[in-house]
């Protein structure tokens, strides 16, 4: 029976890239809970707990997973570390004896899966220098182009292009901090037994050298341990790291929905690349639907859905340790990675194959740039001596009179009608509203602040 005659995953094939998913493999997995028993023998050997040759055996064999026989004795054993534990004591024969010595199963399975996180982090973090990287380039091309901003979906003052990309690598610039500091904070539970107090390992090395022998775990591993714990690690520490990878969703759905808007052939200003031979739909053949902008949301969504499962094992997880989070974090954190993982690689597809289609920007802001004068009037006149409610009341029915000319269908005649409005005439003088700033120009330190802060992410990222 082939790999596809039963269920699979989409997160197996579909989504996210090769390296995430050998990563999360359950022969990786597998393998890391063996580094586990190694380097806690390789400390024991020091401590004089085990023999060098004990030690060596295990290390000799560690990277001889044989996942069919563990499944085997799993099924048979019902526990999946001993179930391992069998399978490596047959292969060592001279360390098999001593595998596990003090431990219990959340002293592995745990200090592996941080070992996970931090692998997993490390990816995330260069596919999102990449991004960074794309963004840099689109702020820098863009930014003093003008275009219109919307508000409540409304039409409402100028902006620039790259100041409004600017926002959206601003957002992925604090979601790199965030991932930063949440891998370099992540801690295991150390090699503590059963219920976190260590009380196995005092036994057999004295309580004088419990920290020399927590130390060592902690270097040879590279991983730090929480000063206390339970018979797990706190699970605090998921809800954290899920939610910082829920933020980066969050940040990427944001310009993906928006996207989304601007493709809309009724704005139109930009688009997601498109092949030649892509097909939009099965039934519509002239459909250029956003495919890939509206899995990115979709991807986010589950996403943004898992710190609420990690809430719940932090909020229920009684006394020293319940197991009904077990089943339910082999599913979400791995998928919380893996959906990050292709919700990276989406953008970057997208970023690189961005259509900007200065066309439609330029009609968009024809019709609508006209209203964002308004302001410059209502400014220059009340510096003259203007009644500032009064004059805002009477630019205000002027705008509603240009209005109902757009929707129409006409030409926006707005800047005409302020022309030659006595009342404005009046403050302003004959060529006075000519001389006003015009709406291209009304963009205030929009493409100062787009360029400033693309300096700002190119040091970033170059610092590492």
């Amino acid at each position: 029976m082939g790999a596809f005659d039963r269920y699979q995953s989409p997160f197996s094939w579909r989504y996210g890239s090769e390296p995430m998913r050998q990563l999360w493999g359950e022969r990786n997995k597998y393998r890391t809970w063996r580094l586990l028993w190694v380097t806690l023998a390789d400390t024991q050997m020091e401590f004089g707990l085990v023999t060098p040759e004990q030690a060596a055996d295990l290390r000799n064999h560690m990277e001889e997973v044989d996942i069919e026989t563990t499944l085997a004795h799993e099924a048979v054993l019902h526990h999946d570390v001993m179930a391992e534990i069998h399978t490596f004591q047959q292969q060592a024969e001279i360390g098999g004896g001593i595998i596990h010595l003090g431990a219990t199963s959340s002293d592995i399975k745990d200090n592996a899966l941080v070992l996970l996180c931090q692998a997993a982090f490390d990816l995330l973090l260069q596919r999102l220098d990449v991004v960074l990287a794309q963004w840099v380039l689109l702020i820098r091309q863009w930014a003093p182009k003008s275009v219109m901003a919307f508000t409540h979906l409304q039409p409402a003052e100028p902006t620039t292009l790259g100041y409004r990309f600017a926002l959206y690598a601003q957002d992925l610039l604090m979601d790199r901090e965030a991932m930063r500091e949440c891998r370099s904070g992540l801690r295991g539970k150390g090699l503590r037994g059963a219920v976190g107090t260590g009380a196995s390992f005092l036994e057999m090395i004295g309580r004088e050298q419990a920290d020399a022998f927590d130390a060592a775990l902690s270097q040879k591993l590279g991983l730090a341990f929480f000063t206390v714990c339970s018979q797990t690690y706190p699970r605090k520490q998921d809800l954290t790291m899920l939610n910082c990878l829920a933020s980066l969703g969050a940040s990427l759905h944001k310009f993906a929905f928006d996207l989304r808007l601007m493709q809309s052939p009724v704005i139109g200003e930009w688009s997601e690349p498109f092949g030649r031979q892509q097909v939009g739909s099965s039934a519509m053949p002239f459909k250029r639907n956003p495919i890939q902008a509206e899995k990115i949301d979709s991807l986010a969504r589950l996403l943004a859905q898992y710190p609420g499962v990690a809430w719940g094992n932090t909020a229920n997880a009684l006394l020293e340790r319940t197991l009904d989070d077990s089943a339910n974090s082999r599913v979400a954190i791995p998928e919380a990675f893996l959906i990050a993982d292709e919700l990276l690689l989406t953008i970057q597809k997208v970023l690189n194959g961005l259509v900007v289609n200065e066309t439609a920007i330029n009609r968009n802001f024809a019709l609508y740039a006209p209203f964002a004068v308004i302001e410059t009037v209502l400014m220059a006149v009340c510096q003259r001596g203007a009644d500032r409610q009064e004059m805002h009341e009477h630019l205000r029915q002027l705008s509603m009179d240009a209005w109902s000319a757009v929707q129409a269908g006409n030409e926006n005649p707005l800047l005409a009608m302020l022309q030659t409005d006595p009342v404005i005439a009046g403050y302003l003088g004959d060529g006075g509203f000519e001389q006003l700033p015009p709406a291209a120009h009304y963009t205030g330190f929009a493409e100062q602040k787009a360029q400033q802060l693309a300096e700002i992410i190119e040091k970033t990222i170059q610092q590492k």
